[in-house]
This record gives C-alpha cells, sequence and structure tokens, in this order.
C-alpha cells in the first residue's frame, strides 16, 4: 500500500511538471496587441467618453479579428 501511494506521489509531480513546461504564448501576445490597440485607439479618441469605448475595443479586436477572417474565408 505505501509503494503505491508513494507511486502516486511521484505520477503527481511528473504531470505538474509536464503541465508546466508546455508554456503558453498566446498570453503575452494578447497583451502585446492589446497594448498597440489601446494606443491606436486612443489617439482617435475626443473626450473621455471615447477613450472608454477606445479601450472596449482594444480589449476585442480579436473577436472582430476572426468574425472578419471567418467572412472572408465563406465567400
Amino acid at each position: 500500500m505505501g509503494d503505491a501511494m508513494a507511486e502516486n506521489k511521484k505520477n503527481v509531480k511528473y504531470k505538474t511538471v509536464v503541465k508546466k513546461k508546455g508554456g503558453d504564448a498566446a498570453g503575452p501576445v494578447y497583451f502585446l496587441g492589446f497594448i498597440g490597440a489601446a494606443v491606436y485607439y486612443v489617439q482617435i479618441a475626443d473626450g473621455f467618453g471615447e477613450v472608454l469605448v477606445a479601450l472596449l475595443k482594444a480589449i476585442v479586436w480579436p473577436a472582430y479579428l476572426v468574425w472578419e477572417l471567418l467572412r472572408f474565408l465563406n465567400a
């Protein structure tokens, strides 16, 4: 029974190491895209309300990109 528990602990340790080893680049890429979009949209905004809308647009720009891409590929 003790050997099975020790083996299970080794497996759990191994799984967490494998899980952390892969890395995911989507987060930093999305963040850089957000910063770029925020700078672009804020530059063309006039007033506080438009700046808030610009920041909201910067958050959701990937959704518009995917929508336009799918619309283009479907046509």
